[in-house]
């Protein structure tokens, strides 16, 4: 559990400093490229390319192409619909597609958990009932894809790796060259080349993020991940949410609307502790 409680702690500045300096700001696909590559480069020396099982690397490049690169894609964008706190509730739902997502690998099926999305979903609404637009919608929808990818990479992670011998550190490189894959293609398609950053704090944002929170925060989460059952990893997921609207509310969006808030992450809470119960009968 230190790994996964270092990294939350690490990860609650992450969502502020995206919604903050970069969403809007700098081009999405560019933020993406750059926090993959950098965090690329800090694995690459560890990398044991003749040691390493073909499979195994193919399987490690798969797993973050999706739960690294494809859930960018998705993550970035839906800053430019929701507000950070927004964001931070609505990940609410990974920890039910890392539950059901097991399942399905264990083929095993709890139709509760449709009920408990749907709760999850009003609590959503209430935070933004007076709003509701296209808009709303199209970020929620991403934050969904978004998480739905990243569940996915730790739970196949988990398993992949579960009875390997070999250090986690040599072979991660291929998880981060997997994500950069996906990043370079969609940054050649998609990509603005008008939008990059233009100021040192831009930069040094960007920085951050590839080098401490993807290359050593994903590391930290994933190896986290191997060490812990499935139900403490879904616990862990939502720990990111209020630490990371503590730190938005209190250094960067003291204007955010408490109440609104609250009522929509009681509803939300209510969700959980419906999964929580259901799951223990």
């Amino acid at each position: 559990m230190g790994y996964l409680f270092a990294v939350t702690l690490l990860w609650a500045f992450s969502f502020s400093l995206i919604g903050v300096y970069l969403a809007g700001q700098v081009d999405a696909w560019f933020s993406v490229l750059m926090r993959i590559a950098l965090a690329t480069l800090v694995f690459l020396p560890f990398l044991n390319l003749t040691q390493t099982p073909k499979p195994l690397a193919l399987k490690l490049m798969m797993i973050g192409a999706v739960q690294l690169g494809i859930m960018y894609s998705f993550y970035y964008h839906s800053f430019l619909y929701l507000s950070v706190p927004e964001v931070l509730l609505f990940t609410v739902m990974t920890p039910i597609y890392i539950t059901l997502l097991n399942d399905a690998l264990e083929k095993h099926f709890n139709p509760k958990f449709f009920l408990t999305a749907v709760i999850a979903v009003g609590g959503a609404v209430a935070i933004r009932y007076e709003s509701i637009n296209s808009n709303f919608w199209t970020g929620f929808l991403l934050v969904q894809a978004a998480n739905i990818c990243f569940a996915t990479g730790q739970v196949t992670y988990k398993r992949l790796m579960a009875n390997s011998k070999l250090d986690d550190k040599t072979v991660f490189g291929w998880f981060f060259i997997g994500a950069l894959i996906v990043a370079v293609v969609c940054y050649a398609l998609f990509g603005n080349s008008d939008k990059l950053p233009s100021t040192a704090t831009q930069w040094g944002v960007l920085i951050y993020l590839g080098i401490v929170a993807s290359g050593l925060g994903y590391f930290g989460w994933n190896k986290g991940a191997t060490l812990v059952n499935v139900g403490a990893l879904a616990v862990m997921n939502n720990l990111l949410i209020p630490a990371g609207i503590i730190v938005n509310v209190l250094i960067w969006n003291r204007d955010a609307d408490l109440v609104k808030l609250s009522i929509g992450a009681g509803i939300i809470l209510a969700a959980l502790l419906f999964n929580q119960i259901n799951n223990r009968q």
